[in-house]
């Protein structure tokens, strides 16, 4: 009898011990796992029969006893893109510029340069390189064509100089005509334009001459001739002139560094240093060349 209520302990022992370490491990995720782990409490029965839990003793805990993980988590984490993921957009292209202006240079101005000439539009040498002279011939042609006076060349400007836009002088014969309206020069060879310059005239502006009285900057029209010429710089109150050709009084044409394509002289017809010096040279406005101004 003692040796059977030995055994029955030491099996209920054994069960319990199994019970605790099968189950300290994941305690957390257990359901109940502190009524499982408890040994069933032994009842009183007839000497030599055997309790049902002393017999068979369970090697292994109840099914109901078993860990039941609650979810199983990703195995790998989803990625939220952030802003910088992001593909950025390609930059539209810059559109390539068809105009040509002051500072280009190449095979596209040399074809400008060579039209320009042409059609009489002076500009000095041929070189592939939008240059000052260059600007000047450009500014002659839309003055002529009646176009914007902004020496770039866009399409309307190309469209002038396709269609051949020339000037058509008024003076018959040879000499030299200032256009005050279009702002040109025109050297006329047998009634036509054989040679167009850009100019700048009087601007109407009042100043004080240099007698001290008071003037104002306009360009006298009528029909002179070359009077008067001094082959170098002309230094007077009003500023230096450029070997000036004097038509009329103190009315000249004469060189000067600054030529704007609008009126902005004190009343004489401003052409470049180089054009001047191309007058003297040529000998298109010696004395007694007729000049028409109008």
């Amino acid at each position: 009898m003692r040796t059977t209520h030995r055994a029955a302990a030491v099996a209920a022992s054994a069960l319990a011990v199994t019970t605790v370490l099968g189950g300290c491990a994941q305690l957390d995720q257990w359901t109940g796992a502190s009524a499982a782990a408890e040994p069933p409490t032994p009842t009183a029965t007839p000497t030599g029969t055997p309790r049902p839990s002393e017999s068979s003793p369970s090697a292994s805990p109840s099914p109901s006893s078993s860990p039941s993980p609650s979810e199983t988590p990703s195995a790998t984490p989803t990625a939220t893109p952030t802003a910088s993921e992001s593909p950025k957009p390609s930059p539209s292209p810059t559109p390539k510029r068809t105009s040509l202006r002051y500072g280009d240079s190449g095979p596209k101005v040399r074809e400008l340069q060579e039209r320009l000439s042409g059609l009489g539009y002076w500009l000095g040498d041929v070189d592939g390189k939008f240059g000052s002279l260059t600007q000047q011939a450009v500014f002659a042609l839309q003055k002529s064509a009646g176009l914007s006076r902004d020496g770039v060349v866009g399409p309307k400007t190309r469209k002038a100089l396709a269609a051949g836009a020339r000037p058509s002088p008024k003076l018959e014969g040879n000499g030299v005509e200032v256009d005050i309206d279009r702002q040109i020069i025109m050297v006329v060879r047998g009634g036509k334009a054989a040679t167009v310059i850009n100019t700048s005239t009087g601007n109407g502006e009042p100043y004080t001459s240099s007698a001290g009285r008071p003037a104002r900057a306009v360009t006298p029209k009528g029909s002179f001739e070359v009077v008067r010429q001094v082959d170098g710089p002309d230094d007077s109150e009003l500023g230096k002139l450029w070997r000036p050709k004097y038509f009329y009084r103190g009315w000249a044409v004469h060189g000067s560094p600054n030529i704007p394509p609008y009126p902005a002289s004190h009343g004489c017809a401003r052409v470049s240093n180089a054009a001047m010096n191309m007058f003297w040279s040529s000998g298109v406005m010696k004395i007694g060349t007729p000049v028409l101004v109008h």
